[in-house]
């Protein structure tokens, strides 16, 4: 796993659990540390691995840098330097024809940079216009190689095609296009900045966050608000903020940074399932590992927690009942010991007899 911190660190962690123990450390592999020549100067707002070789990974920040890395030398490959912050950076997990990777600066405009250009200081003349401040999220399809989302501190969400010159699909309305009594609400996604966005896995749905404290699930092809009411979702960050859905699970869920917590919700029926404990202050982020199935997040306490589903439901204890679906494998604190019964995703299905159906 790739994580960046506030003081412009890379660190490089191996998740396999060798001890089989259900609490563990994860073990650093290596680091990009202070002392390292090309380390990033700021805060790293963003890391992502090159999408079909882990030999290759990502990285943007505040010090207006993204940079190309070998993992196995650490060494950067390419640098792409910008006039302005760098808030978040973007490569399409599906894209096989193009190596484009999206950046959302502090300046209006999105830029794509072509890593298969080669080139340090290229950075495509395709820039698109259209927001009118800094973008804070970007995100590609991963149903389409060539669509691509935006978020802005304008209030706007815009799905752009990056084959056409117009450039921008649709610009998301929350009112999905009736007339509000707010003049300044129309074609606008959120009634403050939108800093984060997320497709669901398969494409077709667009999940958006913004400091309105409000998170809106809308149709990408149509760009239609679904109105899914998820309640009031806290959000006080200045910046990006990073959340994310499930991958593989017979319900999606999204998992959303709430403070010192990270909220869950179905995707679909806008239900709080559950408030994940364990970090001690605001988390900035949280990231899905559909192989393992594992949520991973990370907070301003310096702490990275993994959570993964638990084998057994706790039962009420006279009146108390805890509903967490999800424990927290990293946690130092105990746990009080409860009745439990199996989870019924994991309870077998199989008849043990030949007249059952």
């Amino acid at each position: 796993m790739l994580s960046g911190g506030s003081d412009g660190v890379i660190v490089l962690y191996d998740l396999e659990n060798s001890s089989r123990q259900p609490y563990y450390t994860c073990k650093a592999v290596c680091s990009v540390g202070r002392n390292h020549p090309d380390v990033h100067k700021y805060s790293v707002e963003t890391v992502q691995w090159y999408p079909h070789d882990t030999g290759m990974f990502t990285s943007s920040s505040f010090d207006k840098t993204l940079k190309v890395w070998d993992t196995n030398t650490l060494q950067t490959a390419d640098v792409f330097n910008f006039e302005e912050t760098v808030y978040s950076h973007h490569m399409s997990p599906v894209a096989t024809k193009h190596c484009l990777v999206a950046v959302g600066t502090r300046g209006p405009k999105v830029q794509l940079c072509d890593l298969k250009s080669g080139s340090c200081s290229h950075i495509l003349q395709v820039v698109f216009a259209g927001h009118k401040q800094e973008i804070l999220a970007v995100s590609w399809s991963p149903r389409y190689d060539h669509i691509l989302a935006t978020a802005s501190a304008d209030s706007r969400v815009k799905l752009w095609d990056v084959r056409r010159a117009s450039g921008c699909l649709i610009t998301l309305d929350q009112n999905n296009g009736e007339k509000s009594q707010a003049a300044e609400s129309a074609n606008t996604a959120h009634n403050g900045k939108v800093n984060g966005l997320c497709f669901t896995s398969d494409g077709l749905h667009l999940l958006t966050v913004g400091t309105d404290n409000r998170m809106r699930l809308w149709n990408s092809s149509s760009g239609e608000n679904t109105l899914v009411n998820y309640g009031k979702v806290c959000n006080n960050s200045k910046k990006g903020l990073k959340f994310t859905v499930s991958c593989g699970c017979s319900s999606e869920f999204v998992f959303v940074p709430y403070g010192s917590t990270i909220a869950v919700y179905t995707v679909y029926s806008g239900e709080q399932i559950t408030m994940l404990k364990g970090h001690y202050k605001s988390v900035d982020c949280c990231v899905f590992q559909s192989n393992f199935q594992e949520l991973y997040s990370g907070s301003r306490d310096c702490n990275i927690l993994a959570w993964v589903p638990s084998l057994y439901e706790p039962l009420p204890e006279e009146d108390e009942l805890i509903p967490e679906s999800y424990r927290n494998t990293l946690s130092n604190s105990s746990m009080t010991k409860t009745k439990s019964r199996l989870n019924p995703a994991f309870e077998d299905a199989w008849s043990s007899s030949d007249e059952e159906g």
